[in-house]
């Protein structure tokens, strides 16, 4: 006779008999990674073909649309995920790009940020960000860092610039697709895209010309920046067809810094040295939107009035813009756009390079637009 007891141990031990291997992703979540070998068990296909569907190889073609719904649907019940890393250092691909910013603390870089990721995602592409805090020594050795980890291409967003990264020469021999936002340099193998400066100072003297005023003081850029002598130009440009006076005495311009913040203080303290001045003025354009902002701050400290006793532009459109009080007229560099463009032209040369096509290096100037708000109005 068998006792009680032992009923329930001969049922446990021929249920376990006939159970099925359970690889769920459930079961599996703290063992080893699911694999091709459990995906080909799973199907029932050999591990061969279930590679070859799943790493979607030349030789797919040739098999079955049912063949690789079976695999592509066990695998996607697995949870397997491929080994992008092994899958690179095999094919020589990292599917990553470098992205290289001089200040990261900048406003301007938001948007352009936003424009190279959103690109490089729909590529698969993974950015490697990195903040050089306007130092040469940072950038070389980020580059060499970057480079050892063999990224495909490089973007580099070179805002609020002082340092001489003629370095990036020395990509040619890696064969690095690279493109520079914001400066163009002089080498036939990086490309660019920037923003025409010129024609956006120009619209800007323009827009305060347009209103009535003829009196404008103006902040310039630090003169090592690349920005500031484009943008004179374009003041220079208007004022000879519009015999317009530029008066010396009502022309500043901002010290160099490496901190894109510093404007705001500068652009406070020479909008207070040109009050000193007694030079009347009844609008100011400042080098970029952070000037402006101290410019404002400084007028209405002295109890002018912005806009009503003087009006005042900026350049770049950075978010705070908007919101400030007054709203500021600015000129509205489109970041996001150039953030894309030279994503895609990186990404375009990566595919090149990849189809054993020759490429030439691409240059494109991006025109700004005129965003009128609050801060400029008819001169009475």
């Amino acid at each position: 006779m068998e006792s009680s007891d032992s009923k329930p141990t001969r049922k446990a031990a021929s249920l376990k008999s006939r159970r099925v291997p359970d690889v769920s992703p459930r079961t599996r979540s703290n063992s080893a990674a699911i694999t091709i070998r459990d995906v080909a068990k799973r199907s029932g296909f050999s591990s061969a073909t279930v590679s070859i569907v799943l790493n979607n190889a030349p030789l797919a073609r040739y098999i079955p649309d049912t063949t690789k719904g079976r695999i592509q649907r066990a695998a996607s019940l697995l949870g397997y995920r491929p080994n992008l890393f092994a899958r690179s250092l095999r094919g020589r691909r990292s599917h990553t790009v470098g992205v290289m910013v001089f200040d990261m603390t900048d406003p301007y870089c938001t948007l352009v940020l936003r424009g190279i990721e959103n690109t490089l995602y729909q590529s698969s592409f993974l950015p490697i960000l990195t903040d050089v805090h306007n130092e040469r020594s940072r950038f070389e050795r980020y580059l060499e860092m970057l480079l050892d980890r063999r990224i495909e291409g490089l973007v580099v967003l070179a805002n609020w610039l002082f340092v001489d990264i003629n370095v990036l020469a020395d990509l040619e021999k890696n064969n690095i697709p690279t493109a520079t936002v914001g400066r163009e340099l002089n080498n036939a193998n990086i490309s660019s895209v920037i923003v025409d400066n010129a024609a956006g100072a120009y619209a800007a003297v323009e827009h305060l010309h347009s209103l009535g005023h003829r009196k404008i003081a103006f902040i310039r850029g630090p003169k090592r920046l690349t920005d500031t002598e484009p943008r004179w130009r374009g003041v220079r440009t208007l004022a000879k067809e519009r015999d317009l006076e530029l008066d010396a005495r009502l022309i500043v311009d901002l010290p160099e810094s490496g901190d894109p913040f510093s404007s705001f203080e500068q652009g406070y303290k020479l909008t207070e040295e040109l009050l000193r001045r007694n030079r009347p003025f009844t609008a100011l354009m400042a080098f970029d939107d952070m000037t402006a902002f101290g410019a404002i701050r400084a007028l209405n400290k002295a109890n002018i009035r912005v806009p009503e006793h003087c009006s005042v532009i900026g350049f770049d459109d950075v978010a705070p813009a908007a919101i400030y009080a007054p709203a500021l007229t600015t000129i509205r560099q489109p970041m996001e756009t150039m953030g894309t463009a030279a994503a895609t032209i990186v990404l375009e040369a990566i595919n090149a390079s990849l189809e054993k096509k020759s490429t030439g290096n691409i240059h494109r100037r991006i025109l700004p637009e005129l965003i009128v708000r609050e801060s400029t109005r008819n001169v009475k």
